[in-house]
């Protein structure tokens, strides 16, 4: 796919209801909000070592989801820009003019008015301070700040990709501990690998936007080590959980962290030697593998074994 040197195409405004919901959905990234169903649900369970209510579940997701969305509508009104210039994301409704740029914003806005109102009131006022935390942390520190100026950029902007975690914790518990912590860390760790693989691919997406994440500033070698370096962090700090989860759990932990080294390690001795790499390997094994650990721990506290601590 090529980039050519003219603008994107003005597009006439989505026409009928369907279209409309379409664009505005779009907005909200829903494969992004992904992250948040297979990590809160999962924190839910091991917070109540069980099955916790469902209800709870329900209210805690869908003001978790209307959080997270409204961070993403206010990502794509300020990344309006970037988006339009870069192959991957020329797509989306502020790009093509299909959604007004005013409208976004309110509709950003609202939704993360919105979302804190549902949890404060259907879950609990920590709950709803967490997540609306994490929304301003996204938008005022990542977006307008790191993500143009550092090519840490991703490595501290994750942090508001990791709250679904806790949020899911104090919705069961009306506290923050220090398991929540460990699954923070998990998210934390494993976002860099994650996502810089995926810049390795649109590394001339991100120069071309002026964007500078690490592919773009650093050797090939030097993001490799970088990816691998995280990688062996985020699957060693899976396994501080082992106090409060039983072999379910670890087997999970650890097979499935085996198959995420094994990739990253190929990856690395690939750029090494000078071999062509395809880096959206890692990158989709990566959502592979933090979907099965999470599932492992929700498993794990559904069954009911005796933790290992």
């Amino acid at each position: 796919m090529t980039m050519t040197s003219q603008s994107a195409p003005v597009t006439a405004p989505a026409s009928g209801r369907r279209g409309v919901l379409a664009a505005y959905l779009a907005l909200t990234k829903p494969r992004v909000i992904e992250l948040l169903l297979v990590t809160t649900i999962p924190a839910m369970f091991l917070a109540q070592r069980g099955i916790p209510s469902p209800w709870l579940v329900i209210v805690t997701l869908v003001g978790g989801t209307m959080s997270a969305g409204s961070a993403n509508v206010l990502n794509c009104v300020v990344d309006s820009d970037i988006d339009a210039v870069m192959n991957r994301t020329k797509g989306r409704p502020l790009v093509r003019y299909e959604v007004p740029r005013r409208n976004a914003l309110i509709f950003g806005i609202v939704l993360g008015v919105v979302s804190f109102v549902v949890l404060w009131l259907g879950v609990n006022l920590l709950s709803a301070v967490l997540a609306t935390a994490a929304l301003l942390f996204y938008v005022f520190v990542y977006t307008l700040v790191l993500k143009r100026r550092t090519a840490q950029n991703i490595v501290w902007g994750g942090a508001a990709g990791c709250m679904p975690v806790v949020v899911g914790w104090a919705a069961v518990t009306g506290r923050v501990e220090w398991p929540a912590l460990v699954m923070f860390g998990v998210v934390f760790l494993w976002t860099p690998p994650h996502f810089w693989s995926l810049a390795m691919k649109y590394k001339d997406d991100y120069a071309r936007a002026g964007v500078p994440m690490l592919p773009v500033v650093a050797t090939p070698r030097t993001v490799s080590a970088r990816i691998l370096a995280y990688s062996w962090a985020t699957v060693g700090c899976t396994l501080l959980l082992v106090p409060v989860t039983s072999w379910v759990y670890v087997a999970c932990a650890v097979l499935v962290g085996a198959a995420f080294l094994v990739v990253a390690q190929r990856l690395h001795a690939a750029v090494r030697d000078g071999r062509a790499v395809n880096p959206m390997t890692l990158f989709h094994l990566s959502n592979s593998y933090l979907a099965l650990l999470f599932v492992g721990i929700a498993v794990d506290a559904a069954v009911g074994l005796p933790v290992l601590g």
